[in-house]
Formats: C-alpha cells, sequence, structure tokens
C-alpha cells in the first residue's frame, strides 16, 4: 500500500529548498509590518469563504475582484520589503568577508567618541553585503580615502563643505561624504534627521549606521530599522565588532 510514496533524492531535495525558502520568508517577516498585511490578507480569504458559504453574493463578488488584482496589490504593498529581500539574496555569501577590520572599528569608535564629547553631530554609514555604489553615485560626493579618525572628523566638522549628510564607508575605506539618505517615518518618536536618515537605509539595505547627537552628545547604532541608544566606547566596539 506504501509503493506510491517512495521517495527519490528529487523529493528529498524539493522538500528541502521549499523549506529552506519558507525558513527565509518567514525570518524576513518576522518583526516587520509586512506579518501584520498578510494577517489582514488573511481574515479577507477567510471572509470571502464565508461569505461564499453563507450565499452573500454582494460581498462575494467584491472580495472576487479584489483577489484578481491580489498580485498587483502585493507588490505595491510591500515593494519596499521585496526590494529588500531580493537585495539581502543577491548580497548574501557563503563565507563573508569581515567589511570592517579593527583596526578600522577602532578608528570610528574615536572618532564618535571624541564628536560626542564636542557635540559635533555625524552620520557613518558601514556597507555590508548589499553594496550602496548606486546612492554614492546619485547623492553623495565620492572620496575614497583612508579610514582614520581625524579625517571623519574633519568632514564633519559643522563649518566643513561635507558636513551635512552621511559618510559611507566600503571595504574599510571613506567611499564618499554628503550622502543623502532615505528617511524612515517615525511614529511616536523624538527623532531628529539623523536619526531618520539611519533608521531609513537600514530598513532599505543590511548597512550599519552610526549616529553621533550635537544636541545630547548620545551615540546611537541602526540596524535593520532598530536603533540602540546612549552607546559608550567600550559598548559601542562592541556592538560594531559583533555586527562587521
Amino acid at each position: 500500500m506504501f509503493e506510491h510514496f517512495v521517495f527519490d533524492w528529487r523529493d528529498l531535495l524539493d522538500i528541502a529548498l521549499v523549506s529552506a525558502l519558507l525558513y527565509q520568508v518567514i525570518q524576513l517577516l518576522r518583526g516587520s509590518r509586512a506579518l501584520a498585511v498578510l494577517t489582514g490578507l488573511g481574515l479577507l480569504t477567510l471572509l470571502y469563504f464565508m461569505s461564499r458559504t453563507m450565499g452573500l453574493y454582494t460581498l462575494t463578488w467584491l472580495l472576487q475582484h479584489i483577489f484578481s488584482s491580489l498580485f498587483i496589490l502585493i507588490v505595491v504593498i510591500f515593494q519596499a520589503d521585496i526590494r529588500q529581500a531580493l537585495g539581502e539574496m543577491g548580497a548574501h555569501r557563503l563565507f563573508r568577508r569581515r567589511e570592517l577590520k579593527q583596526g578600522g572599528v577602532e578608528e570610528v569608535v574615536m572618532a564618535c567618541v571624541e564628536m560626542a564629547r564636542l557635540r559635533v553631530g555625524a552620520l557613518i554609514v558601514i556597507e555590508r553585503s548589499m553594496r550602496l555604489g548606486d546612492m554614492i553615485k546619485r547623492e553623495g560626493v565620492r572620496v575614497d580615502a583612508q579610514l582614520s579618525r581625524q579625517l571623519l572628523m574633519n568632514i564633519f566638522y559643522p563649518k566643513a563643505p561635507l558636513h551635512d549628510g552621511a559618510v559611507v564607508i566600503s571595504r574599510g575605506r571613506i567611499m564618499a561624504a554628503a550622502c543623502i539618505l532615505p528617511l524612515a517615518v517615525a511614529k511616536g518618536q523624538n527623532f531628529g534627521t539623523r536619526h531618520r536618515a539611519a533608521l531609513g537605509i537600514t530598513q532599505e539595505s543590511d548597512a550599519v549606521a552610526v549616529v553621533v547627537s550635537e544636541e545630547r552628545g548620545e551615540i546611537s547604532v541602526a540596524m535593520k530599522g532598530e536603533l540602540v541608544r546612549s552607546l559608550d566606547a567600550t559598548r559601542l566596539r562592541q556592538v560594531l565588532n559583533e555586527i562587521l
């Protein structure tokens, strides 16, 4: 009776690939607004089957027309999430090297600590797997210089011509300055432009953003749209070494 249920290696490969894909989708959706939207679509689907069973023809007709455009609806609603997911898939590396070595981390930490002490605002974006070259070409001023705390402090000096915007560090070098980043919508939070920009770029890429607040002299780190605030030198160094 079990002769029709014999698995070969292709069935096992098929199950493994589907399982891996579902796992990645769940990981991407966890803690995001996409999960809430999908829950709403699930409720609409349940309502559709209930309306068909109960003979509610007008409601069934309306839901049928909504579902006929479901693919376009999903693309419109999840365009930012789809772009981020595809970017992460394309940038994934099985053996990813460190994007910022120990010496580079120390230069960033020392620059941020000193700028926080002097109440100099700064926004430093550190690339990881997803490259930000398009943003640099479009908005920023190319620098391509060796990473050093002195250069970072000179760039963000309030009267310097490049102090507005973000510095982008790529492959351990300062690639660009004065970069304009997408701003996140921070509802219910008293975030300034730098913090919203840090959240925005980390929502759209896997980059890490370090923010120095000129008002509070506070150092924060943003990653995946989340912000960790009030970091001292030790904690900032620890966070960057863990992430990069």
